[in-house]
């Protein structure tokens, strides 16, 4: 029994009547020969009321149990950013057949003909020019159906979480099988609103009731949720089932698809989880991506989706115009390109040692490695990889410790084009979790403790072991095969093709110290640009020899064509690292250059009086000393220099991001010691390297065109070819990173020309060298004008009785007052007010006006870089102090 279509009530939050349309629309296929009327929302009549014209439509559908109130939002953003001046849109979002306010046809509607009845619905509006699909649940799969039908008018595509394909074997998600059980389908989404209910209950913030009352309200009866119970029923298991043929066609026509495409996703969903993702794009390689960390199924109500899609469609508004790909084209790469494994190809029959082991002891001391072993066992491993699966572009998630057993997995991987994801244990359980879930492997290659992590919590991809492991335990860890197997197996295979030097190399993650750590994309060009580098600015030679305990370069060393040595410590977490472990790797190695990271060099400092006479003799074999990660104070560059007197300090400057960015040595620091410049001096740019500065404005913000003047405080903007390529699958975040940042006509025309916002804050002197003065959050915004942390600080620091300081904000925003924080000499019993006369002092050397001084027993550091005071923490500590709610320590 059918029953008409009718506008929504009068007062459900974020939605305009204005936009609501009933059209009456020929119908075709099951309802040939009749009429179905369609509820929808359409902005065209406020366009054009506004006397705008729009560049195309963006059509929207729902999916199930929800309707065209899903995309109020983009309704809404549609229209006031068109009112703005900007690139306008037309919006039209649909409520299906059966579904939100359309007529209930009481007709059983598989896929493929609710794809023909989308199409009958357009050609009825006259729908033609650009068309950009936009598509969320089910409604995703059915918009996709429509797009592959409609090449002559499709523009671009837009999807929310979806699925176009499930594979063979594979369970459908829980929450669908209970639903859609014998006996269990109509009593859950038909009779009751049970499936409605679990749906609404996903949204991450939690719904308002007034919104969940809008998202009931189509569905009030249960005759009027019978194609809630038919979406679910419509799933296709299995080949068997009739809707799987349309899928099949739906998802090889996405895979040919060459359309500018965007993916939103919500992670947390448990319907369309990352899987979907992952075939989303291996059908469409050349889409951008963004994983909103903590959304759920209901991504348009947990993040702002409007405002990217129509960014995102702003961005490409050349690109659909021309309806051509918006794929990223290679940047040409010089003919001179070397790839990271290079040394070992010249250096494979050579019995000079590459690679020594500290933590791996033997009855002839530490595991040596040569070149030509190593060489012999990449290329076997490299072989073997290929032969049981690993192809180019498939990732590869590397839980190993440094040592000869990583190195050799990741020189494997790249010769082989296998995309290596790396990502800190330091990060924690939790935080490796989100890192390799986001990274999707295909492939986990894990120690015992790697693989263990991996089995609890549900890590993707196949797991290969790198010790030899009991059947038994192998199999409780869903083991399939181990590195002595592959190993064996390959020494008889033939070596695979290599990759090309665009193609994409690694995925590091950044340390989490400043939110969520993300994904950083190189390619092989962009690792070597990052070797090149490193070598001729620290003129690195075969006999130079490397020790290192930070874990980006650990694995440097055969790339540089020099031995390398990893001290026995535990990378991971760099406080491990003692004096004598420093002594006795560079000795081991006859190393002459030696990199460690701030937390590390704190403790090698701390642990130094247990050098014995021989073993200080032997740090005076190093020529090079660098600290790499953080900026460090003079005091402690100066205590390593005192450990290593024939060595010259550098502290370097970079992020993950871009691991070499300026560098500067001691010397050069103790010339700026008198200098009036706030901040701390990280030198000038390395190599090709420029920095730039993007000046703040009154607000705080980064607004200013990037350039070099001198004594200008701003965001700091760097370019290097060793530049990452982009951020994995966070297209947003990627964007803000490299937003404003054309500088000049010369630099458009420079070829693979790539800026970065660094986030940290700083300016340059007349010399061109950087003085880093904080992170862009950290800048206290008053009324006077924004203020950068770091200089304050270091004058504090200066007052005696201060052992380290740090100022941070508190108050709203635009009123912020600074307040400094102190660490005291000796030690404070509790975290209060400072001493008067302490306080007093404070305030005469900060330079900025202070509204209190605290005093604690030790000032929190983040949890990753020990040496970096966690200020937001602090601020947020402060405030509550200094308003009598906040605890007795921060």
């Amino acid at each position: 029994m059918t029953k008409a279509a009718s506008l929504p009530p009068v007062g459900l939050p974020g939605l305009d009547r204005r936009f609501s349309r009933i059209r009456s629309v020929a119908g075709r296929g099951v309802d040939e020969g009749l009429l179905r009327d369609w509820h929808y929302l359409d902005t065209a009549d406020e366009l054009q009321r506004l006397g705008i014209e729009p560049v195309g439509t963006i059509l929207a559908v729902h999916g199930n149990p929800t309707w065209s109130y899903v995309w109020r939002g983009i309704v809404d953003a549609s229209v006031r950013s068109a009112a703005a001046g900007n690139e306008a849109w037309r919006v039209v979002a649909i409520d299906q057949l059966d579904m939100g306010f359309s007529e209930r046809t009481g007709t059983h509607r598989p896929l493929a003909q609710r794809v023909v009845d989308l199409g009958a619905f357009t050609d009825a509006l006259g729908l033609d020019g650009r068309v950009a699909t936009l598509g969320h649940d089910w409604g995703g799969v059915v918009s996709m159906g429509w797009a592959v039908d409609h090449p002559e008018h499709l523009a671009a595509v837009t999807l929310l979480n979806t699925a176009i394909h499930h594979p063979e074997g594979v369970p459908i998600p829980a929450p669908l099988r209970l639903a859609g059980a014998r006996g269990m389908l109509a009593a859950s989404t038909v009779h009751t609103t049970a499936f409605l209910e679990t749906t609404l209950a996903l949204a991450s913030p939690p719904l308002s009731t007034a919104v969940k009352d809008a998202y009931r309200a189509p569905y009030r009866a249960a005759d009027r949720r019978e194609a809630i119970g038919g979406f679910v029923a419509d799933i296709p298991i299995d080949a068997r089932h009739e809707s799987f043929a349309e899928l099949s066609r739906i998802a090889d026509g996405v895979a040919a698809l060459t359309v500018p495409a965007l993916l939103l996703w919500g992670p947390n969903d448990p319907i369309f989880s990352d899987r979907y993702l992952d075939d989303l794009v291996t059908r469409l390689p050349h889409a951008d991506v963004h994983r909103f960390e903590g959304a759920s199924h209901l991504i348009a109500e947990d993040r702002p989706y409007a405002d990217s899609v129509l960014t995102w469609l702003g961005d490409n508004a050349q690109a659909i115009a021309a309806r051509e790909s918006s794929a990223p084209t290679a940047a040409a790469v010089a003919d001179s390109f070397v790839p990271l494994w290079h040394e070992l190809d010249e250096r494979r029959d050579d019995d000079d040692i590459a690679v020594i082991d500290m933590a791996s002891r033997g009855a002839a001391g530490p595991l040596r490695v040569s070149w030509r072993q190593l060489d012999e066992r990449v290329r076997a491993m490299a072989a073997g990889f290929a032969a049981m699966g690993i192809e180019k572009g498939d990732r590869v998630s590397l839980l190993v410790p440094p040592g000869p057993t990583l190195t050799a997995v990741l020189y494997a991987c790249l010769r082989i084009g296998a995309v290596v994801v790396v990502a800190d244990a330091g990060l924690g359980l939790r935080g490796l979790t989100r890192a390799v879930r986001g990274a999707r492997p295909d492939f986990i290659i894990g120690e015992t403790p790697g693989l263990a992590a991996a089995r609890a919590m549900g890590w993707p991809g196949v797991k290969i072991s790198a010790p030899r492991l009991p059947r038994v335990t192998a199999a409780a860890l869903s083991v399939e095969t181990c590195l002595a197997d592959i190993v064996a197996f390959g020494k008889h295979a033939p070596q695979p093709a290599e990759p090309e030097p665009h193609d994409y190399a690694a995925i590091l993650f950044t340390s989490g110290s400043t939110g969520p750590a993300k994904g950083v994309v190189y390619t092989h060009a962009q690792l070597s640009a990052l070797r090149d580098a490193l070598a001729a600015h620290f003129e690195v030679t075969h006999d130079t020899g490397l020790v290192t305990g930070f874990a980006p370069f650990a694995l440097l060393g055969p790339a540089l064509g020099t031995r390398s040595v990893t001290p026995n410590m535990d990378v991971s977490a760099p406080r491990t690292l003692t004096a004598t472990a420093v002594a006795d790797a560079v000795k081991e190695s006859e190393g002459q250059i030696v990199f460690l990271s701030p937390a590390a060099i704190m403790n090698v400092v701390a642990t130094a009086d247990a050098l014995t006479a021989a073993q200080r003799d032997t740090l005076k074999g190093v020529r090079t000393f660098l600290s790499t990660g953080a900026p460090i104070n003079s005091d402690l560059l100066e205590q390593v220099a005192a450990l290593m007197p024939n060595a010259t300090p550098h502290t370097p400057y970079g992020m993950t991001e871009c691991l070499l960015v300026t560098d500067i040595t001691l010397d050069d620091i103790r010339r700026t010691s008198g200098s009036s410049e706030s901040g701390v001096c990280v030198g000038s740019a390395i190599g090709a390297g420029r920095v730039l500065v993007s000046a703040l404005d009154a607000d705080g913000k980064a607004t200013g065109t990037p350039s070099d003047s001198a004594g200008v405080l701003g965001e700091i903007v760097v370019s290097a070819p060793h530049l990452k390529n982009h951020y994995d699958r966070l297209w947003l975040t990627n964007r803000e990173a490299v937003r404003d940042t054309t500088v000049s006509e010369a630099d458009v025309a420079e070829v693979d020309v790539r800026w970065h916002r660094t986030g940290d804050v700083g300016h340059l002197d007349a010399q061109g060298r950087l003085w880093v003065e904080g992170r862009l959050p950290h800048v206290i915004v008053g009324e006077h004008g924004p203020v950068a942390p770091v200089g304050a600080e270091q004058q504090i620091e200066r007052v005696a009785g201060v052992r380290r300081a740090a100022v941070v904000g508190v108050g709203p925003h635009g009123l912020r007052q600074a307040v400094a924080v102190v660490e005291t000499v000796p030690r404070a019993r509790r975290a209060a007010l400072a001493d008067p006369a302490l306080a007093a002092e404070v305030r005469a050397h900060a330079g900025v006006t202070l509204a209190a001084v605290l005093a604690v027993s030790e000032l929190p550091t983040d949890i990753r870089h020990n040496s970096k005071i966690d200020r937001t923490r602090l601020s947020v500590w402060a405030d509550r102090t200094l308003s009598g709610q906040a605890p007795s320590a921060p």
